[in-house]
């Protein structure tokens, strides 16, 4: 029988919609599921600190998390590491702290007031803990199981994982999100918010717009099958 492996898409700073997501994962798989999370995990949201810290102690604790990195986790080591609150890959040109991204939200979570005008960099790199940082800062990419990889937003089709960019594996929409040929994998990603999970028959696109207000969905995977877990159980995510 094939072991489950569980999913948890972009969490965006929101610790009672992980707490539910994590509830539903152990009555479903119990309290050693192995559960890999897909990035984005501040931002938006008001308790990305909490987040990082229940993501950091279940990993201390001995479970079997894989933690990636997602692109809004960048523009926060990006801001920690050098101040930089514009990134090129914004194609809108707002920065990390405009409020549709959310990053002041995310300082907000360490204590520290900041806004566009007044970033307060000396104060977020006072008030946030080294080892949150450095934590970070360690998150893989990507996770590749043999059927299935699991990545925040996508790949450049054709291309080895060696051969990836990472910008591409944090920010990557136009070329892969319309690509409709077979990956080496079932490509399991976030990034790109939809109305509800869904299953392209290449890939699955398991964030269902939990930043903006709409459920977060933890999934399971047996082999290829996946189901979503909803209040109730299993709900079958069939390519669509």
């Amino acid at each position: 029988m094939t072991e489950p492996i569980y999913a948890i898409p972009d969490i965006h700073g929101q610790d009672a919609l992980l707490d539910e997501a994590l509830e539903r994962i152990e009555a479903d798989g119990g309290p050693g599921a192995r559960v890999i999370f897909l990035g984005d995990l501040v931002d938006r949201g008001s308790d990305s600190r909490a987040v990082i810290e229940r993501l950091m102690a279940g990993q201390a604790e001995g479970r079997d998390w894989t933690v990636l990195r997602g692109n809004h986790d960048q523009l926060f080591l990006d801001f920690l590491d050098h101040g930089t609150i514009h990134s090129p890959r914004i194609l809108s040109g707002k920065s990390w702290l405009h409020p549709r991204l959310g990053g002041a939200g995310t300082l907000a979570s360490y204590g520290v007031r900041a806004s566009e005008g007044a970033p307060a960099w000396s104060e977020a790199r006072a008030a946030v803990p080294r080892a949150h940082r450095d934590w970070l800062a360690r998150l893989p990419y990507w996770h590749d199981t043999g059927e299935m990889l699991f990545v925040h937003a996508g790949i450049r089709p054709g291309l080895p994982l060696s051969g990836q960019d990472p910008a591409d594996l944090l920010w990557i929409r136009d070329g892969f999100l319309d690509h409709v040929g077979p990956h080496p994998w079932l490509v399991v990603h976030g990034h790109t918010a939809l109305d509800h999970p869904t299953h392209f028959g290449n890939r699955i696109d398991l964030d269902g717009g939990a930043a903006y207000g709409r459920p977060l969905w933890p999934a399971v995977f047996e082999g290829r099958d996946c189901w979503l877990l909803s209040e109730t159980g299993r709900m079958p995510l069939a390519p669509s």
